[in-house]
């Protein structure tokens, strides 16, 4: 049996702000059980939900040093969904509003916390074969399994994984207060470890001394290695290439499902999405105020708008777009000009465009079930999630090929009759404006080739078993097996 121990800052259905909650709270149910007991560690936030807090057992508390302090230690479990999680649990790192607040105190936390994640494993008495280590909060795992952990007998062996899911954000801070925080020596801010321009970097620390890295595509796993993606640490990337591996994400094919989906207005499936995927339009069409006509062909977005997603080009084009027979609905919240853009073109276009300026998982559930295609023109994209539950609702994307969008969504090719939806590859908003208007070209004038995208994008398998498979085998490899 082999013991994986996954390290992260959240996880659903505990605490969520991102993609990493997700990985983190569905990938650990999708291993085998006979061969692998994963297991899941993070902090006890003072912002969870309290219906969470009051099922958690207290197992027992200690007290670590860290830098010139000492800090308590206590320990927290429950199982859910037949996998056991543990928290970690501070009052003073974790009692915030939120799980970040950004600066060096969120880099004290998480250094609190990487180092709490190997301290508490004697407790335990759990001695993972392998710590899979989740973005540069949990960075100082390796770092400190490296230093202050190798001496006993309990924590030799012990291997590491990192995964990458957004290079963009690595926990950078002066060496000076890092080393302070971390109570690490001299030695471990070099250039060839921690130190990078000379700054601290969690994430460096973590991709250095890990036994492994990975990252949530095999487009972005090569793109990292360029100056355009690597965010400065493309030296680093091809350095450890032969250590790195991309395995896509996964989303939950049973919560988002449109057979059984209750937040859309009808259930339609493979064989039924002809007659009853049409039927959600029409009623999302009505709510939202938009000119009801089945026909009408509707292009979604659901996002942060932010200058990642590719907004820039779509307010470039928006205007010319508007000419054309297609309604647009953007949900989402973000920068203001983006926000404001979207609200111009509502007003501007109204009928013609909706703009829902807020969040909501109702009525992100609604666009992906209501309409034809779904836009997703990234600048840069890890992995990405939309373009995955566009796929199961039979909703096409259009999308640039970077990263996971390139190794999810098969272009269209109307002489072989294959591919999964629609893409362009340079970052321009006139090669877009082509792309989706080659995209209403098929919806309109060759009805049956549409359907059959749409059939082909029902019967792709993004599901989390999907991806648990190349993690077990990245596992074994690392085990030696």
């Amino acid at each position: 049996m082999k013991k994986i121990l996954f390290a992260t800052s959240e996880a659903v259905p505990f605490i969520k702000t991102g993609g990493l909650a997700d990985v983190a709270g569905a990938l650990p149910k999708c291993f085998d059980k006979k061969y692998f007991d994963v297991r899941v560690i993070l902090p006890k936030y003072g912002c969870m939900a309290q219906k969470w807090k009051d099922q958690m057992q207290y197992v027992t508390h200690f007290y670590m040093d860290i830098g010139s302090r000492n800090c308590y230690v206590g320990i927290m479990q429950m199982e859910y969904e037949g996998i056991q999680f543990y928290f970690i649990d501070n009052e003073y790192y974790f009692s915030g509003p939120q799980p970040y607040e950004g600066g060096p105190w969120d880099l004290e936390k998480f250094a609190y916390f990487s180092k709490a994640v190997l301290s508490v494993l004697p407790v335990l008495d759990f001695r993972p074969d392998i710590i899979h280590c989740h973005d540069w909060q949990t960075g100082l795992v390796p770092v400190y399994l490296h230093d202050s952990f190798q001496g006993g007998e309990f924590f030799r062996g012990i291997k590491t994984v990192i995964t990458i899911h957004n290079l963009k954000f690595q926990g950078v801070w002066d060496v000076k207060t890092v080393q302070g925080i971390t109570g690490l020596s001299d030695y471990y801010f070099a250039p060839d470890k921690l130190e990078a321009y000379k700054d601290a970097n969690y994430l460096k620390g973590g991709i250095v001394f890990a036994d492994a890295v990975t990252t949530v595509s095999n487009t972005y796993a090569e793109e990292i290695k360029t100056p355009f993606y690597g965010e400065r640490l493309e030296g680093l990337m091809c350095a450890r290439s032969n250590s790195l591996r991309g395995i896509v994400n996964g989303i939950d094919y049973k919560e988002y499902n449109p057979e059984t989906d209750p937040y859309i207005v009808k259930n339609y499936n493979a064989t039924t999405f002809r007659k009853e995927k049409v039927k959600n339009k029409i009623a999302l069409q009505k709510e939202l105020g938009l000119e009801q006509n089945k026909n009408t062909m509707m292009i979604g977005m659901v996002s942060r708008l932010t200058d990642q997603k590719g907004f820039d080009l779509v307010a470039y084009i928006m205007d010319e777009l508007c000419q054309d027979a297609v309604q647009i609905v953007a949900l989402g919240t973000g920068e203001a000009r983006y926000e404001n853009m979207f609200r111009h073109f509502d007003w501007k276009y109204h009928g013609k465009v909706s703009a829902l300026i807020y969040y909501s998982e109702e009525m992100s559930h609604k666009v992906y079930a209501s309409c034809d295609a779904f836009l997703m023109p990234s600048l840069f994209e890890p992995c990405g999630l939309s373009q995955l539950m566009s796929l199961r609702y039979g909703t096409v994307p259009i999308v640039r090929e970077t990263g996971g969008l390139k190794d999810t969504v098969e272009p269209y090719n109307e002489y072989e009759n294959t591919g999964t939806g629609f893409s362009f590859c340079n970052y321009n908003a006139h090669e877009m404006l082509g792309v989706i208007r080659n995209a209403e070209r098929i919806y309109y004038d060759k009805k049956r080739e549409w359907n059959k995208i749409v059939d082909r994008a029902m019967a792709a398998d993004f599901s989390w078993e999907h991806s648990a498979g190349q993690y077990e085998e990245m596992y074994n490899w690392l085990i030696g097996e």
